[in-house]
């Protein structure tokens, strides 16, 4: 009975929750960098492998039924995510960490070279490139016709649709994290210990909040609150509104960083952290719900799929855990490290592993 009353609870949760499923176009999955995703089929299979010469730190996109994925030989792969067949490469100046984002049949991603590349969706040919000073690990966000990234040259980005600037912002350190995009205001974080909200029409810097720490995450944000971790070895609560943190999370047992972004819940959120740990907490008071210490740091973000979150660790293993036991339901050993986000669409799962793997997971054909 009890199961019965919490599946029909995730029933009407889900109807009213905003629609995914065909599209996976940004790192986080939306531009509020949330992290939800389609409910995926219940047991998951590998259905197809992709192999790339040199490793994947890169998340995927997936868009139309192409995979978009950057790899360490500075390559952008296009696969089908019907069968992983390569449709096509497009050659980056350097090493590919970002993740790329797809926005009106064009897909962006920075490289280790400080090179931000747009590239036709269809086709895999450059339409121009943009050079900042220093390398692009952030993805891009999009506002309208405007385009979003950080770099490590310590500016936030904002480009026109043609690759020209519209304006930037001079931070004091790297800027690793993607910016967050709400009703038209940008929430970046970086590694000078501040969250910023700009106005994305003006270029305005309307408001800076001191973390006290460096952030390489990306916030996630909803309802007027950014969730993040940091280098101090913290998740922090902001109130977007009143400029201050409203709480902050620490293992209290063992501090180490995150570098992993957040997945928001309904009520808690999941993040994983270099203390070899998946966390949920508490959205109301940043309380521990539960966690579940893997044998490696989990610098990959966990994505939410109906009553489940999945998340890879360096340890090689792709985890899907009960969003409110933490109970491991599924997992895969992909015998390779995992530091990218997984990407769901379609009623599948794609991710990459260090040593240049791309696996596609769904429901096995009988």
């Amino acid at each position: 009975m009890k199961r019965l009353t919490r599946t029909i609870l995730l029933a009407l949760l889900l109807a009213a929750a905003p629609v995914w499923g065909d599209h996976w176009n940004l790192f986080r999955g939306d531009p509020q960098l949330r992290g939800r995703a389609a409910v995926l089929p219940e047991k998951l299979d590998p259905l197809w492998l992709f192999e790339v010469e040199e490793g994947i730190e890169s998340g995927a996109a997936i868009v139309d039924g192409v995979v978009y994925v950057g790899a360490l030989d500075g390559k952008l792969y296009a696969v089908a995510l019907a069968d992983g067949s390569l449709l096509w490469s497009y050659q980056a100046t350097d090493e590919i960490k970002a993740s790329p984002s797809v926005n009106a049949g064009t897909v962006y991603i920075g490289d280790a070279a400080g090179v931000f590349h747009a590239v036709d969706a269809k086709s895999g040919k450059a339409r121009w490139t943009f050079e900042a000073e220093s390398e692009i690990v952030s993805s891009a966000n999009f506002h309208e016709d405007r385009i979003l990234f950080g770099s490590n040259d310590q500016f936030l980005y904002c480009l026109e649709s043609d690759g020209t600037v519209a304006w930037k912002i001079e931070t004091g350190g790297y800027v690793y994290g993607t910016p967050a995009v709400v009703d038209g205001v940008a929430y970046s974080a970086g590694c000078d210990g501040f969250l910023r909200s700009i106005d994305i029409s003006t270029g305005e810097e309307k408001q800076q909040v001191l973390l006290n720490a460096y952030v390489g995450a990306s916030p996630a944000v909803r309802n007027g609150i950014a969730y993040m971790g940091t280098f101090e070895n913290q998740v922090v609560a902001v109130d977007l509104a009143a400029g201050k943190v409203l709480w902050a999370y620490e293992n209290p047992e063992r501090q180490f960083p995150y570098l992993s972004s957040a997945a928001l819940g309904e009520d808690r959120l999941f993040v994983g952290g270099r203390d070899k740990s998946v966390h949920a907490i508490k959205l109301e008071d940043g309380t521990s719900l539960w966690s579940y210490r893997t044998k490696a740091k989990v610098d990959s973000s966990p994505v939410i799929s109906g009553s489940r979150v999945y998340v890879g660790s360096l340890t090689g293993e792709l985890f899907a855990f009960d969003l409110e036991s933490g109970e491991v339901e599924w997992r895969f050993d992909t015998g390779s490290g995992l530091m990218a986000t997984p990407a769901v669409a379609d009623d599948r799962l794609v991710i990459g592993t260090v040593d240049g793997q791309l696996y596609c997971f769904g429901a096995a054909r009988p």
